[in-house]
């Protein structure tokens, strides 16, 4: 296809539309863009500003023939069907490609790629069916059985020590295929956010300090609390990786900082903007849903520079009541240096993540400080909120995009 630069008000397409998908939607509106959103959910966030939402699943033959009509087609995250997005390649700009989509989407691939890119990950053993788990196993334990694919936020997961114990999580996680990783010496988990065009036009968003509470990311701060050093390594660790994929996009690298050395290991690779770069939106020069907008479009990456220190805080549905009624979201909103973003998402549950705020400070340890405070402000409900309300959606097509039929 054309790499012709994309100028508004082009269509662009999305396969999901669920926060992140909503968040690179108001960007591209922002900036003049239209939106088309593919997505089975009638209520999915991102349909509150696009120009149309296309309620299919993602593999839809009828809704993917609507989105190749769009001048280029991205994704909100990495568990899309890859082989809709090569087709789609063939009558569109796709971005990330679908190839780099199926590596993110596989844990044993992902790992294979990583060392192919002559970077650390932690030792690992790949188990797909109960023979291989043998006396060779005994090298990764302790360690942590994972699924090969749909496992995030802790999800398809199980920590084991001994040979019997990783053969009931294997079992447990329905004998399919999985990667066992050897725990190692953590120190801090870091993440950067790369944006690339080509070889030649490519940059990145300084490290974020990530903090995880019951394996969901709690908190980013943002310049990590490591050296110099260590970041820099960190950012062309990034960049390697993004060029051993050839990959055009926003793409996150997840990395461990471990043992007194602080060794910088490769853990996983996210095809999208991720959740530790959320900050970008309050914090930094342009936002990483931006950078999206523009790599997708064939322009270059914008600045990456990050205008003050911050910490970014998830919100997730614990913070709830029981009868749904809604947090103390005073506890941001009377903070003036605080961004509280709302997801839109209609049911609050555990563990679910339904916004963020992102707190800006003289430096990340005081905003960090400032976020747990707020967070456990909004612990304490207000009494008398209203439940969360389904609002009305409304599927909207666009005029000359299709057929009056459709």
């Amino acid at each position: 296809m054309s790499q012709n630069k994309i100028f508004p008000p082009a269509m662009l397409g999305i396969l999901g539309g669920g926060q992140l998908g909503s968040m690179f939607t108001v960007a591209a509106k922002t900036m003049g863009y239209r939106v088309t959103v593919l997505d089975p959910d009638p209520n999915a966030p991102a349909a509150r500003f696009a120009d149309c939402h296309l309620c299919a699943p993602f593999d839809d033959v009828n809704a993917l023939a609507k989105l190749a009509q769009c001048a280029a087609v991205t994704t909100e995250f990495e568990n899309v069907n890859a082989q809709a997005m090569r087709d789609l390649a063939q009558h569109t700009r796709v971005s990330p490609s679908g190839d780099c989509v199926a590596i993110a989407q596989n844990r044993i691939a992902e790992k294979s790629w990583i060392r192919k890119a002559g970077l650390q990950t932690a030792p690992y053993q790949v188990i797909e069916k109960l023979d291989d788990i043998n006396e060779s196993s005994l090298a990764y334990l302790s360690g942590i059985l994972k699924t090969a694919t749909l496992g995030y936020d802790g999800k398809g997961q199980i920590r084991v020590h001994t040979l019997t114990e990783l053969r009931e999580a294997f079992q447990t996680h329905g004998g399919v295929p999985c990667v066992l990783e050897k725990m190692v010496d953590l120190r801090a988990e870091i993440s950067v956010v790369v944006c690339r065009l080509n070889g030649e036009q490519i940059a990145t968003f300084d490290p974020a300090e990530n903090i995880h509470e019951n394996g969901i990311l709690a908190y980013s701060l943002v310049p990590a609390r490591l050296s110099e050093n260590l970041q820099n390594q960190a950012r062309k660790m990034a960049v390697r990786l993004a060029h051993e994929l050839n990959y055009v996009g926003v793409l996150a690298v997840e990395m461990f900082v471990v043992g007194e050395t602080q060794d910088l290991i490769v853990n996983e690779i996210a095809p999208r903007p991720h959740n530790s770069g959320h900050h970008t939106i309050d914090a930094c020069l342009f936002s990483q849903f931006e950078q999206q907008v523009r790599l997708m479009c064939g322009l270059v990456p914008a600045d990456t520079r990050l205008l003050q220190p911050c910490c970014m805080a998830n919100i997730l549905g614990d913070v709830w009541g029981d009868e749904g009624s809604e947090p103390n979201w005073g506890a941001v909103l009377d903070n003036p240096l605080a961004h509280l973003h709302l997801y839109g998402k209609m049911q609050a549950r555990v563990g679910r993540k339904m916004g963020h705020l992102t707190v800006l400070a003289d430096d990340a340890t005081t905003a960090y400080e400032f976020a747990k405070n707020i967070r456990a402000k909004l612990e304490k409900k207000i009494a008398c909120s209203a439940k969360i309300r389904q609002p009305e959606r409304l599927l909207i097509k666009h005029e000359g995009l299709y057929d009056e039929k459709n």
